[in-house]
């Protein structure tokens, strides 16, 4: 890729258009906020078309992007906490450490402006996503502790030969997955609504909620035992991974759920779970460990549906991760729906209850996720949803081509998950694994049968 020339043209910042009240305030982080600080930011992107006929091509560009910061401005209003940085206070007897978001004294959000002489095609054909789409992305390694100094979020433009690439950086301790796309989401609407005239009375869908939700027996801000950022903060570098992204179409995905449903004599088993059952068996398989090595699937869930108290315009972070458990011999000998059954009861099991119980036990020991430790060699963890809405975001360039993400929280063993182009209940599966375990992948037929290629419209 070193032949093709990657320039940052400029860059800038972003303030909210309309500061309120609440947004002069500070934003306390909760226990599933600081559990993140030692993670990657989120770095999720949608690869646009240029339109077919562009008279005036430097024009387009200059008014794209003219309006992607006004509206982002405008977004900024009603996500004011992504405009602030993060600050401590700290005291040393005894040792405490709290973390908490200013919403006011910062230089706001940052808008990149980028350039790369590559096609939409020099960044789809290719069987792997070419290592370039990294370079998309603002805070490359950074993790999210580093929103002290940096901004908590950041919007890169790219602008390829026939193309843009939109990619947004959101610190994972500001926000989760829901969080983030309902932001995206939001922009999208709120650019629109301005391409359409509708300058600055614009209703969004979701009303966001930005009271942090602390559990009962807990009051802001939360003290950390530590006396220095070191003691909890680790930068996890990944391996050599390669990263390919597996369609699965509507069809293909109703025939595994009716296989896992049928082989336990069910109706309960969902479609996302019997997915993820076929990439956890897949992935174990082209792994060959001994049979009596233990093996897990982790899930990232959503606890917003599991919390009387915690709506889904939640805005922070309301996730955890739940894990299946068991030996190789036992997962590559039972069938598909074996697996899937241990992943839906491991999902059933997750309930307010269930939720409450593991902050109680934060709260007596706080844990900053470690990703170097976090995940073993024999774990397939399924991040993200297929239920996020993708492919509803436009920005005057009619739907997305593709989405994808960059460096961030990536590992052997990291299933990245997305709705299909398409949609109809399709999904996208992004991969990483090291190059011997995706060469085995490949070869596995269960695998490669149930997968389809994606009709990339554009």
């Amino acid at each position: 890729m070193a032949s093709h020339a990657f320039r940052r043209i400029s860059e800038c910042f972003v303030q909210p258009h309309r500061p309120t009240q609440m947004s002069n305030q500070i934003c306390h982080l909760t226990p599933w906020d600081i559990a993140m600080l030692s993670s990657h930011y989120i770095q999720k992107g949608l690869l646009f078309k240029k339109p077919s006929t562009l008279v005036h091509p430097d024009h387009f560009t200059d008014k794209l992007l003219e309006k992607l910061r006004h509206s982002l401005s405008l977004t900024l209003s009603h996500f004011y906490p992504l405009a602030g940085r993060f600050v401590t206070h700290k005291t040393q007897d005894p040792p405490s450490y709290a973390v908490f978001i200013d919403c006011k004294n910062s230089d706001g959000a940052k808008f990149i402006y980028a350039t790369l002489d590559m096609t939409i095609s020099d960044i789809l054909s290719p069987i792997d996503v070419p290592p370039i789409v990294h370079s998309f992305f603002d805070h490359h390694k950074a993790v999210n502790h580093d929103g002290h100094t940096m901004p908590l979020l950041s919007i890169q433009v790219t602008e390829l030969v026939d193309g843009v690439f939109i990619g947004c950086s959101m610190n994972h301790a500001a926000g989760d997955g829901t969080s983030y796309w309902n932001f995206f989401n939001t922009w999208s609407q709120i650019f629109q609504a301005h391409d359409q005239g509708h300058e600055y009375e614009v209703s969004i869908s979701q009303q966001l909620i930005h009271n942090r939700w602390f559990p009962n027996d807990c009051s802001p801000p939360i003290n950390l035992p530590f006396k220095h950022h070191d003691e909890f903060i680790s930068r996890f570098e990944a391996p050599f991974l390669r990263e390919r992204v597996f369609h699965f179409s509507a069809d293909s995905i109703a025939k595994l759920k009716a296989k896992a449903n049928s082989e336990c004599n069910t109706t309960k088993i969902s479609s996302f779970q019997s997915l993820s059952a076929l990439v956890w068996r897949s992935i174990t398989r082209a792994r060959s460990p001994p049979y009596e090595q233990r093996t897990s699937c982790k899930l990232a869930i959503n606890n917003r549906p599991r919390m009387g108290a915690v709506p889904e315009e939640y805005f922070g972070n309301s996730i955890h991760v739940v894990s299946a458990e068991t030996t190789t011999g036992e997962l590559v000998e039972n069938g598909l729906g074996w697996a899937a059954w241990k992943l839906n009861l491991t999902v059933a099991k997750h309930n307010e209850r269930v939720v409450l119980e593991l902050l109680r036990k934060w709260l007596e020991c706080p844990l900053i996720y470690d990703l170097g430790s976090f995940f073993d060699p024999y774990c397939v963890m399924m991040g993200s949803s297929p239920r996020f809405s993708v492919y509803g975001n436009e920005f005057g360039m009619g739907k997305a081509v593709a989405a994808r993400s960059g460096y961030a929280n990536k590992y052997d063993g990291k299933v990245t998950s997305y709705p299909g182009r398409e949609g109809g209940g399709s999904i996208d599966l992004e991969v990483c694994l090291s190059p011997d375990n995706m060469r085995a992948l490949e070869s596995d037929q269960e695998f490669i049968n149930a997968t389809s290629h994606s009709s990339l419209l554009y």
